[in-house]
């Protein structure tokens, strides 16, 4: 691997303050461990508690109905992270997340194990057995007698920061490892564990008030010089990740002041407008030919990735994305730039996006090649709706993108499975943060329930378009109901897990049976207390989305579609092919 790295003593900007822990002489007022830790959270900038109840944890949960934040009491603990992340990205706030012992904290690890794929901040609060009871059999005891302390207990793979309270004068060292890790950039995953009898307990040491600021990596004027110097050399092309959403702007003011070709991963739709005349393509899972066409046939020299791993479902790994003379790799994770190809040429920043890129265009001279404005670009075929048969995924792709996407300012996120096949590949996003997908983890249920913390933090209309499959495994529309959240599902309804049959018959295993009883998803919302709308027909397609969109409370559209239709995953399948994943 030929990584050279820049700035590794990398300049830090502090355009606020440290992160300042402030303490109070001597408690002012009596509170317990409970009531301390919801205000420690709440001065953090916590607003938001999602979570699922319980008798070990009945503590802090009065705490919070005490507290100024909105708790949401969900269904299931998995349900309840994923909004969490989802109310996160729609805020850019801190959340937290509180569960009882043991299935408790264990239902919601497949949620927090997303939140450390996708950068979010999200801070578990569970209950564990009190000391005098452990290995003594209590009801769902939750100690190194019954549950493994490494990783659930302890920081590593799935928390940044965990450990159990044990006493309270541990407060003010938990809390500064908080306010630490939110202050950081990118993501950070906590877990406070705290047994049933220290929540009650009184604080027995000084309440903290916390004021957070964050100091934002940037670079040396050295590198910036040394990228100009190579950037300047020819023709180069931008690949805009996720990791790059504050930085829409400058990266449109870099596209246009040098000509550069823009591509973007699945994740970074919208970032740089998808409508834009040098916008070549989305890349990897669902992505579009025309990428693959414009680097085979306009190759660029170097190729500036901003925020982004590059890992498989953003690039297949594929050879033919390597430019001439290498990668630009810009991240906040100074392990990330080279690991995606590591026999690439890569000259690696260290750098928040948006800092380094405005120091870029302080020193970037107009560098605009007319021939280069000349790319390839996706054009998606414009369908007709049938009289007969069932509804087309391209159709109905086509109708939210003119219903939903053109006609409304709503968030717009697709589960995992074919559902993200077909909206990578055709919906078309010219704004940052309206839409949202999970291709790290990919965890089906992250949006069925996530739309639901989305539609919450924004206090507005949230889309989810989704598989009968996901739908059935881990939906929140009874939450919805109870909050009247205005989230909308957009149900992909074939009567089985498409994507693993379809899959499996491309790997040459015909025989495998995905499929699953036809369920009435209408029926379903509306014994829950939704409202619903079943299509059939492609020309009831549109009337139905105008309902949901304009809907004041939770809504399900139930769209059954051709499952014979074959979403844009050849690429997933090829490289499931390479890893010999196959019966041929």
């Amino acid at each position: 691997m030929d990584v050279k790295s820049q700035d590794t003593q990398t300049n830090t900007t502090e355009q606020l303050n440290s992160t300042k822990l402030l303490f109070d002489s001597k408690p002012s007022v009596s509170f317990s461990v409970a009531e301390a830790v919801v205000k420690i959270l709440g001065d953090m900038g916590v607003q938001y508690a999602f979570g699922v109840s319980g008798g070990a944890i009945a503590p802090v949960w009065a705490a919070l109905h005490q507290s100024p934040m909105q708790v949401l009491h969900f269904r299931h603990e998995a349900g309840a992270a994923f909004a969490a992340i989802e109310a996160y990205f729609a805020s850019d706030r801190p959340v937290m997340v509180f569960t009882t012992t043991g299935p408790g904290i264990t239902n919601a690890l497949t949620g927090l194990l997303a939140a450390r794929w996708e950068g979010a901040k999200v801070i578990l609060v569970s209950a564990s057995t009190p000391a005098s009871q452990r290995g003594r059999w209590a009801i769902q005891e939750t100690s190194t007698y019954t549950m493994p302390s490494a990783g659930i207990f302890t920081s590593g793979q799935i928390f940044d920061y965990a450990t159990t309270l044990e006493c309270s004068n541990e407060l003010p060292e938990i809390s500064q490892r908080l306010a630490l890790g939110l202050a950081q950039p990118g993501g950070f995953i906590a877990h406070l564990s705290i047994p049933t009898n220290i929540q009650t307990s009184l604080l027995k040491t000084s309440l903290l008030r916390v004021t957070l600021s964050r100091a934002i990596a940037t670079v040396s004027e050295e590198t910036i010089a040394e990228c100009v110097r190579l950037l300047s050399e020819g023709p180069f092309a931008i690949w805009v990740g996720f990791g790059a959403r504050s930085a829409a702007k400058e990266i449109r003011q870099l596209a246009e002041k040098t000509g550069a070709a823009v591509i973007c991963s699945p994740r970074g739709k919208g970032i740089f407008p998808e409508d834009h005349p040098q916008f070549v393509g989305v890349t990897g899972f669902g992505g579009h030919q025309s990428v693959l066409k414009y680097m085979q046939e306009q190759r660029p020299r170097r190729v500036l990735v901003l925020g982004t791993r590059l890992g498989e479902f953003t690039s297949f790994w594929n050879p033919t994305m390597i430019p001439w003379q290498g990668f630009l790799h810009v991240d906040i994770d100074p392990e990330i730039p080279g690991t995606a190809y590591p026999s690439a040429e890569t000259f690696a920043i260290q750098s928040d996006v948006k800092i380094f890129l405005k120091n870029l265009l302080k020193n970037f001279r107009e560098n605009i090649d007319p021939s280069r404005i000349m790319l390839p670009r996706f054009q998606r075929d414009v369908i007709k709706p049938r009289m007969t048969g069932l509804v087309r995924p391209e159709l109905l792709m086509n109708m939210i993108q003119q219903v939903i996407v053109d006609g409304s300012d709503a968030v717009v996120m697709a589960e995992s499975g074919n559902s993200f096949a077909w909206v990578i590949h055709l919906l078309r996003f010219t704004r940052p943060n309206r839409y949202r997908i999970s291709n790290g983890f990919g965890s089906m249920g992250h949006f069925v329930t996530g739309v639901v913390g989305a539609a919450l933090a924004q206090n507005g209309k949230a889309v989810a378009i989704v598989g009968d499959g996901a739908m059935l495994m881990n939906s929140e529309v009874n939450t919805a109901v109870k909050y009247q959240v205005p989230a909308v599902w957009i149900v992909l309804n074939d009567g089985r897990y498409n994507i693993c049959q379809q899959g499996m018959a491309y790997l040459g295993f015909s025989e495998a049976d995905a499929t699953i009883p036809q369920a009435d998803f209408v029926k379903i919302a509306q014994g829950m207390g939704a409202e619903g709308i079943r299509v059939e027909r492609e020309s009831d397609v549109q009337i139905a989305l105008e309902k949901a969109i304009a809907a004041k409370g939770p809504f399900v559209v139930d769209v059954i579609i051709d499952p014979t239709q074959i979403p844009p995953s050849e690429s997933r399948n090829q490289s499931l092919m390479s890893q010999v994943a196959t019966n041929y």
